[in-house]
């Protein structure tokens, strides 16, 4: 199975290519900052600046795993459910589902080592980057020398090719289950994750309350509840949205006419499908909305106080943007790759709903509803996450239950949302919708 998949890369590499750009982004940003590891450990850097990148490369280096294996998951599991076909004959050739999940894993692993081998040249232009960054700010001395290392480089292929493996082992999971016909209890370990990260985000907000005002950990917090119950809700998402569209069916049946009614009667049969694109517009607006937000009111915080920023503010500060910067990039990566491959991947039910009588101008605005009813569920999801851990902060650091910040932060951070969702769907099915009725039936999807 292993020369399967090898054969399957070499000569189809257009499949793997949402995946390729996934995984060299993943690397190449995990790669930069473990770099910074190297630079810390290098001799003759002075003992605040080995702190200061230490701290750097640590905490982003995390994020950095979650978001690799996020993004990878999200853009393998479009790509398995649009090879069922090819799964079921595969099994009817004989082929068991171990095999068949051999050969998937292996297509990943080989995709992931070359998206790393791919990753290394941007990754040592990333890292002296953010040397320099930290050197012009004043946490890091001026005479300390970049270094691309061992550390760096294991980072990079020890998380990368490990967390496309582990994601396409759990993507095809279920469709080898399904061509082979067996019946299970789906979702019961889905659900009980997300009922954790719910619990585990409830519990970190509410200690928020524990610390002092002028406490150095306050922040940590309130920012890792808001972030885990951004997962929690992502998790139960596609029931949520089967909420939302059973309310929403006479409004949009309403205002948009047939493309509201199809829209409605295909996010209903696709919920579980749609979590894919669901969950990096939760995940985004969650921890975007939560970190700028509290960022925000530390910084006001500190400056009514008088006081200068120390090194310590300022790390925090440079870690906060940082970490919102890698979760825009990758959240719209996963959220653009899942978007346009099932866009790409309806070609069929857009021909056959053409010739059961739709115009091409109706599917067009089908897809826009649907990208519209998207947007609005994962920001108002993502909001609630954030806005959870916002209120404690802000009634603990600044005394005041709803902080003075106003939202225009918010809306910059739902225009994004909205941008990436409508552009994508809408462009991506313009462009299908170019393949004639009759040959986009014919061809299997």
């Amino acid at each position: 199975m292993f020369s399967l998949a090898m054969r399957s890369v070499r000569h189809r590499p257009g499949r793997f290519g949402a995946t390729l750009l996934a995984s060299f982004l993943g690397a190449a940003i995990i790669m930069a900052f473990n770099s910074l590891h190297d630079t810390a450990g290098a001799p003759g850097v002075d003992d605040v600046s080995s702190e200061t990148l230490g701290l750097a490369a640590g905490v982003v280096g995390g994020y950095g795993t979650l978001l690799v294996f996020f993004a990878v998951a999200s853009t393998l599991t479009v790509n398995v459910r649009q090879r069922d076909e090819e799964i079921a004959l595969l099994r009817s050739a004989g082929a068991t589902p171990a095999q068949i999940r051999w050969m998937v894993v292996g297509e990943a692993a080989a995709v992931a080592v070359v998206a790393a081998l791919l990753a290394v040249g941007p990754a040592v232009l990333g890292g002296q980057a953010l040397l320099t960054g930290f050197q012009d700010s004043g946490q890091v001395a001026k005479d300390v020398d970049h270094v691309f290392g061992p550390v760096a480089v294991a980072a990079g292929f020890g998380v990368t090719v490990p967390a496309s493996m582990g994601a396409a082992f759990l993507a095809v999971r279920r469709a080898t289950r399904a061509a082979a016909g067996t019946a299970r209890a789906s979702g019961r370990w889905r659900r009980l994750g997300g009922w954790a990260a719910l619990a585990l985000g409830t519990a970190a907000v509410c200690a928020t309350f524990t610390f002092d005002a002028t406490d150095p950990a306050l922040m940590a917090a309130p920012a890792y509840g808001a972030i885990l119950l951004s997962v929690g809700l992502a998790v139960f998402s596609p029931a949520l949205l089967r909420v939302l569209v059973d309310r929403l069916e006479r409004p949009l049946g309403t205002l948009f006419g047939a493309s509201g009614l199809l829209a409605v009667q295909n996010m209903r049969r696709r919920a579980t499908q749609l979590s894919g694109v669901l969950m990096p517009l939760v995940l985004f607006t969650g921890m975007a909305t939560g970190t700028l937000y509290m960022q925000s009111i530390e910084n006001d915080a500190i400056d009514a106080s008088g006081l200068t920023r120390s090194v310590e503010d300022k790390n925090l500060e440079t870690l906060n943007l940082t970490v919102v910067g890698i979760i825009v990039v990758f959240s719209c990566i996963m959220l653009i790759n899942s978007l346009y491959a099932a866009t790409s991947y309806r070609r069929r039910e857009f021909g056959q709903q053409r010739l059961a009588g739709a115009t091409p101008g109706q599917v067009l605005g089908m897809v826009g509803v649907e990208a519209l009813v998207l947007t609005v569920s994962g920001v108002v999801l993502g909001s609630a996450a954030a806005v959870a851990g916002i209120l404690p902060f802000s009634s603990v650091r600044a005394s005041a239950l709803v902080p003075d910040q106003g939202l225009g932060t918010w809306l910059g951070i739902v225009a994004v949302a909205a941008a990436a969702t409508l552009a994508t769907s809408v462009a991506t099915a313009r462009r299908t919708l170019r393949t004639p009725a009759v040959r986009a039936v014919a061809v299997t999807a």
